[in-house]
């Protein structure tokens, strides 16, 4: 905010614009401050995209963000480019991960809330968070924030691990055996954040049988609505 207002001060300055043009001048500037500034402070609408492994939510992350313009954040992502760029948050992380244990919500989610607040979009797609009640709790608690919405991509869990082990990634979790399991710790931590925002109205549930376009045709009402209910704007 500081170095958008010096910026526009700068320019006003700097004008030899006549007395003529300075009211139009002044008009530009009060449109573009104000643009500045409703942005700024513009309640971001915040979208949970949940499923598990091969639900396919990926896929479709991409084709919201290609059709409504979100910000589209994978908490699995970040925390591997976390690890990646060698930061005090992104070694904890890795003796985290190399220990066996689940990475603390604060910290998940304080990476998370440090993206959205260096973007210049307030439309957020955040996938596969919360993955779990501790994950909603520490979201909220931490950002003070709700979802708007949560995509619920609902998939067979034998379309899903058929999907996984056809999808060829060289993933070492790839494989039949871990797949159930990782399906299991999905069905146990994250069926009650679904039932949670499924008792406050917010949870679109998705069919995910079908091709990517099928599946796509389910989602776009949903946003379609939000568009014209003004929730967000569109690019």
């Amino acid at each position: 905010m500081w170095r958008r207002v010096t910026l526009l001060s700068s320019l006003v300055s700097s004008s030899n614009a006549s007395i003529l043009n300075q009211g139009a001048f002044t008009f530009k500037f009060w449109e573009t401050f104000s643009t500045e500034v409703a942005i700024q402070y513009a309640k971001p609408f915040i979208t949970f995209v949940l499923g598990g492994p091969g639900s396919g939510k990926g896929t479709q992350c991409e084709k919201i963000v290609e059709t409504y313009g979100f910000n589209h954040l994978s908490a699995g992502d970040l925390l591997r480019r976390e690890i990646a760029s060698e930061t005090e948050y992104g070694t904890m992380i890795l003796n985290t991960i190399r220990e066996g244990k689940i990475v603390p919500s604060q910290v998940t989610v304080k990476i998370i809330q440090r993206e959205m607040e260096s973007s210049d979009n307030i439309k957020f797609l955040i996938d596969g968070f919360p993955r779990s009640e501790e994950n909603r709790v520490a979201f909220e608690k931490i950002t003070g924030a709700e979802p708007d919405l949560v995509l619920f991509f609902d998939c067979p869990e034998e379309e899903m691990v058929k999907r996984v082990l056809n999808r060829n990634q060289g993933r070492v979790d790839d494989n039949i055996e871990t797949m159930k399991k990782r399906l299991k710790i999905f069905e146990a931590l994250n069926r009650p954040v679904i039932n949670y925002y499924s008792e406050k109205g917010k949870v679109f549930k998705i069919n995910a049988v079908g091709n990517v376009d099928e599946i796509f045709e389910q989602v776009r009402p949903i946003f379609d609505s939000c568009n014209k209910l003004n929730h967000f704007c569109m690019n």
